[in-house]
């Protein structure tokens, strides 16, 4: 049997399992191929056209075999089982403990899309619900004179961003801590991304298992999805310069958000999933939203 043969067989059994995906993936065959070319130890870039040959021994394709009954078995997400997985071309370390990170701010800081509302003089950046790291990594490597804040309510999370933020030499540019909400992260800040959990209870309700793999904390954002985001749009003022800047990515929840915030000035970023994924809030607009739309202290 050649690599060819070994892909088409892998997604074959991949799309009569039905399952879910979207964890680095959004189909069988790319599921086959991050598999099979890790389980091989292949470069995960690899070209597969031209690796099509390459003729796979039989200890190879029965480990290769196991692997995507594992993932058939289990539900898990495939980056579980590989423990890595790659934003904007960048491996990062991930387990159970944390999301799998799949954030559109990734796209946003590769393209420079937030760069226009910073300026030579921006110097602190917050990552809030940092989870296994991966923006507060991508935020130091997109702007090398800042200094970079990851957070999280969760110790586990923050275990698996330390390995991220050694892997890739960070140490001395990313500080990781633990925080509910921005309650230990005072700034004030020039730029804060935020990933927070978003999912309506609703949609939490029907997530499939590769979904309810991952932690709920990191998910479940109340009966509309606007828990913790109703708190961190009421606190975040006082935690930003007058010229900073919230990025907030909220997922399929436009409808929700709009309904939550029907008076807040957001402008809504462009994205690989289209311009109602992430949404920019200026420190001058949060000062605007209406008391009634934000919960008590």
């Amino acid at each position: 049997m050649n690599l060819a043969e070994l892909l088409d067989q892998s997604r074959l059994r991949l799309e009569s399992a039905q399952l879910a995906y979207g964890h680095g993936t959004t189909n069988a065959r790319d599921e086959a191929i991050w598999l099979v070319l890790w389980q091989l130890g292949l470069p995960l870039d690899s070209d597969v056209d031209v690796l099509a040959g390459r003729l796979v021994t039989v200890e190879e394709q029965a480990s290769v075999a196991a692997l995507i009954q594992r993932r058939i078995d289990t539900r898990e997400p495939a980056a579980y089982l590989t423990q890595e997985a790659w934003l904007q071309g960048v491996p990062f370390y991930v387990d159970r403990r944390a999301i799998v990170p799949r954030s559109f701010i990734a796209e946003l800081l590769a393209e420079g899309s937030i760069d226009p509302w910073l300026d030579e003089a921006s110097r602190e950046v917050l990552d809030l619900c940092t989870g296994n790291g991966s923006l507060a990594v991508l935020a130091a490597m997109a702007y090398p004179d800042v200094r970079v804040t990851g957070a999280d309510i969760s110790t586990d999370a923050l275990a698996v961003a330390r390995i991220n933020v050694e892997r890739h030499g960070l140490q001395d540019r990313i500080r990781l801590l633990m925080s509910d909400g921005l309650a230990a992260c005072p700034g004030p800040w020039d730029l804060i991304l935020c990933n927070p959990p978003y999912v309506n209870a609703q949609s939490m309700a029907e997530l499939p298992p590769e979904y309810r793999a991952e932690p709920g904390l990191a998910l479940a954002g109340g009966t509309d999805g606007m828990d913790f985001v109703r708190t961190l749009l009421r606190d975040a003022p006082s935690h930003l310069k007058p010229h900073g800047v919230l990025v907030l990515e909220i997922g399929n929840e436009r409808e929700h958000f709009e309904a939550a915030f029907p008076d807040l000035e957001a402008l809504w970023l462009a994205t690989s999933a289209g311009d109602d994924q992430v949404l920019l809030l200026t420190h001058e607009s949060l000062l605007a939203l209406p008391l009634s739309q934000a919960p008590s202290p």
